[in-house]
């Protein structure tokens, strides 16, 4: 199983963008014993808060997909600079968050961004399991966020 994750990024037209720094006291990456957790990433490109406001108010379904990819290539920014992706075994579980108006239900789809990005990205290693959580408020008005964990070499 030879998965070469930045030729998939590139056949996709991405580039992994800079990693960003941890907004209070915390790691982005805490690894236990051969767990990698990712702290909460967010639609941030290199510094630039992105996709700001509720699904379905300011931002749409479509705009929410794309903000989730983001999401998940600021998760593999992370992995690739702490971790390596070569020491990468699987992600293992995805958490998602929203913020929405109330009427608005299409959470899955939004959430697809990311889940399709880690497939395509890690083949078989990107399956996941994961949850999605609608929530009242976000940092900065972000309408998602996104925590993970991979099991990875030790």
């Amino acid at each position: 199983m030879n998965i070469n994750p930045k030729k998939n990024l590139t056949k996709l037209g991405l580039q992994l963008p800079n990693v960003s720094t941890p907004g209070g006291n915390y790691v982005s990456v805490n690894i236990r014993e051969n767990i990698a957790y990712v702290a909460i990433q967010f639609p941030i490109l290199n510094e630039e808060y992105l996709h700001q406001g509720r699904l379905g108010n300011e931002i749409t379904t479509e705009q929410g997909y794309k903000a989730m990819e983001l999401c998940a290539l600021n998760v593999l920014a992370q992995m690739d600079k702490k971790v390596g992706f070569d020491n990468i075994i699987g992600l293992n579980h995805i958490d998602a968050y929203f913020q929405s108006s109330e009427d608005w239900d299409e959470s899955p789809k939004v959430v697809n961004g990311a889940s399709n990005l880690f497939v395509k990205v890690l083949e078989e290693k990107g399956e996941h399991s994961r949850s999605i959580f609608g929530v009242h408020k976000l940092p900065r008005n972000f309408s998602v966020g996104l925590t993970t964990s991979f099991t990875i070499k030790k």
